[in-house]
């Protein structure tokens, strides 16, 4: 692991930690993460004691994880973000905007410094001494009319006084560690447990001299047997680990005069430095059963424990990993669905050829045939299931940019979302994050006006942008709305006509708003470093286009503009309508399917050189013929294709003149571009039951064919 194994090095000698490195990581993420969101949310005027003290966690659970791996960029910064968060917990700093800015720009910091060391050291470090200038000065702000903090966790303990020993629930113990082959691996132990910031002081009772390579600890904490097993045996065998109270000669034992008197164990374990009616400490549990330890204990042994607490029972050894999750890499998975897929293609193929069985002669086989297509569908579901992933890690990250941006604007926004447990297949949301990141940026830079002109209008000073995603169908629309200015009619006509597109008066609404995805076009008044070049809002709705979606605007000048994004679940596979042209089949995405119906040849009329048209009750739509757009050769001249189907994509809708209708189908896509090469008005390919290849049509190619 290259930089990673020479800083981790000392804390090495007892175990190999590079297996821990992955797990860490990712937990690192997730706590930077939640602490970034609850940062966001946090109220300055008026700070939650139990927001104050999840952030600290947070903090704390990094460092924890990064000083036991040597990394100590990492844990320095940590450090200073824990001595100022333990102030704003203990109420002797009041929170300030400069700090929340501070704190924030220290996570980003920090998840720079851990890409580093998780790349090996590659790259240049992040130079973080301003960040650590700025920290200290706000913590010293308040030194002058407040008590000053606690001593830094990483310095020496301090001697033991009479006041920290008679802390609530406070215990002293017996740890004795061995027999080992390198004693001197128990100073890891003492080095890992002084990292954990308020977990106790640990002292040696045999002067560091080991007997027969064992070594004793006198440990004064308030954290319980289990919680400090789980933390020592990260370095050494649990069998080679041994708590017991304090015995004759190294202290106070049961019975011995001045012997405090025996307390159950916290109900909650304190590993965070809380402790029975400190300040800001959380409510101890109802029951005395003990939840697997937090962050602090967390960090360090992450590969014997998943996010979730895991129950224990009380005095007995940790029941090992939590069984809840479980963290799978996605190429696994991805294999997973292929496999499936290939499933779905095997089940569909046994399905043909099983049409012409005579079901009387062989009913067990055909019941057999209808279970399997019944559990082959359940189980593509359930596999497709565990890709799909909540729109919430999509919409989490808008906060952050949103405060950035609008204090570079200076203009005041909210950001409301709604359906953030909304599920998506994770290959959509990866590609569909940048679209929307420039969504959101657009409406905060062209749609929210600036305070003042907002109160002029008599609206509130602070503008509101909501994302909303919900399932329609098939389908996962997700929403940006904003209450700014709208888009204006003769305005973007006025700019259409200044660049020479084709913008007459007769244009619809929803035509006129359609221009703003023209190549190029902006109606931002100078060019900034936050946009107005022209570049975006075309890649936004080419992006969405790509992955078979769909982009349609809705505004009304002086109120606001919704941009509404449609999204098939997923792109692996899909239901569909199989239809025969010639000898040729193709699939329509049943999303995309309106209606079918029989058509008479004279119902059918040519529009001068617009193409053709047909009826449809009081609509006249375009009529694309299959046989024509993909050159289908014909044997039986004389055939007349009778058979309509009408699409829809894009806000608009044609009719698609067929031969047969061969019915529906859960289909396996396959992408016919990385395969092959890019065929117009195709999206992908898969394989039907008997073998054959059959192309998937892009019904928005098809729309657009039309109104060409």
């Amino acid at each position: 692991m290259g930089d990673m194994s020479k800083e981790g090095g000392h804390l090495a000698a007892g175990i190999d930690l590079s297996q821990f490195f992955q797990v860490f990581f990712e937990e690192a993420g997730e706590n930077l993460e939640n602490m970034e969101q609850m940062l966001l949310a946090l109220d300055v005027g008026n700070a939650d004691d139990e927001a104050l003290n999840a952030i600290f966690r947070c903090a704390h659970s990094v460092k924890g994880g990064a000083a036991t791996f040597g990394f100590s960029d990492v844990a320095e910064l940590t450090h200073e973000m824990e001595t100022l968060l333990d102030k704003l917990r203990r109420h002797e700093l009041q929170p300030t905007a400069e700090m929340v800015d501070a704190l924030l720009a220290s996570g980003d910091a920090l998840r720079a410094q851990l890409a580093r060391h998780q790349a090996g050291g590659a790259g240049q470090s992040p130079d973080t001494s301003g960040l650590l200038v700025t920290i200290r000065t706000l913590v010293e702000g308040g030194s002058a009319v407040v008590a000053p903090a606690a001593a830094p966790a990483a310095a020496a303990p301090a001697p033991a006084t009479p006041a920290a020993v008679s802390k609530p629930g406070t215990r002293e113990l017996e740890l004795t560690v061995g027999p080992l082959d390198d004693p001197a691996v128990a100073e890891n132990l003492v080095d890992l447990f002084k990292e954990i910031t308020d977990l106790g002081r640990i002292e040696p009772l045999d002067a560091g001299q080991s007997v027969d390579g064992v070594r004793r600890f006198k440990v004064t904490t308030a954290s319980s047997d289990n919680d400090l097993l789980d933390l020592f045996t990260f370095h050494v065998a649990r069998e080679q680990v041994r708590l017991a109270p304090m015995g004759p000669g190294y202290g106070f034992h049961e019975g011995a005069p001045g012997a405090p008197k025996a307390e159950p164990a916290p109900a909650k374990d304190p590993g965070y430095g809380f402790f029975d009616d400190a300040p800001g400490a959380p409510q101890a549990a109802a029951t005395p059963s003990a939840t697997a330890p937090a962050a602090p204990v967390a960090a360090p042994v992450a590969a014997a424990r998943a996010p979730a607490p895991a129950k224990v029972d009380a005095g007995k050894p940790s029941a090992g990993p939590d069984q809840s999750t479980l963290r799978v890499s996605v190429e696994k998975v991805d294999q997973l669905i292929n496999l499936v897929g290939e499933l779905v293609i095997t089940q569909a193929m046994l399905a043909q050829n099983s049409k012409d069985i005579d079901t009387a002669l062989h009913q067990q086989l055909t019941a057999g045939l209808a279970d399997l297509e019944r559990n082959t569908r359940d189980l593509q579901e359930a596999v497709m299931s565990i890709r799909m992933i909540p729109m919430s890690l999509v919409f989490n990250r808008f906060p952050r940019m949103l405060r950035d941006l609008a204090g570079k604007l200076g203009k005041k926004v909210e950001l409301v979302t709604q359906g953030e447990a909304t599920e998506l297949d994770k290959g959509l949301v990866e590609k569909i994050t940048d679209p929307l990141t420039h969504l959101v940026r657009n409406s905060c830079d062209h749609g929210i006006e600036l305070p003042e002109e907002r109160v002029a209008k008599g609206k509130p000073a602070h503008g509101t942008i909501t994302l909303v995603a919900s399932h329609q169908g098939g389908s996962i629309v997700i929403e940006v709305r904003d209450d700014g200015k709208g888009l204006s009619r003769a305005k973007l006509l006025a700019k259409a006509r200044e660049r020479g597109l084709d913008a007459p008066d007769s244009l619809t609404d929803q035509e006129v708003y359609g221009l703003i995805f023209a190549p190029g076009f902006s109606t931002a008044e100078a060019v900034t470093d936050v946009s107005g070049r022209g570049v975006g809002m075309d890649v936004v709705k080419k992006n969405i286009t790509a992955l078979g979606g769909t982009v349609e605007i809705d505004s009304a000048e002086g109120y606001g503009m919704t941009v509404r994004v449609r999204l098939p679940l997923t792109l692996a596979i899909m239901d569909g309508m199989s239809v025969g042209v010639g000898d040729e089949v193709y699939i329509l995405p049943l999303g995309s399917v309106v209606e079918s119906f029989q058509v008479q040849a004279d119902t059918i009329r040519t529009i001068g050189n617009r193409g053709r048209v047909v009826q449809v009750r009081d609509e006249y739509m375009p009529v694309i013929d299959l046989e024509r757009v993909f050159d289908v050769p014909r044997f039986d001249f004389e055939h007349v294709s009778n058979i309509m189907v009408v699409v829809e994509a894009e806000g608009g809708r044609v009719a698609l003149l067929v031969d047969e209708l061969l019915g529906q189908q859960q289909v396996v896509v396959k992408n016919l571009e990385a395969n092959y090469r890019k065929v117009d008005d195709v999206s992908g390919a898969t394989i039907m039951g008997d073998g054959r290849v059959a192309l998937i049509l892009d019904i928005g190619s098809l729309v657009r064919r039309s109104r060409g």
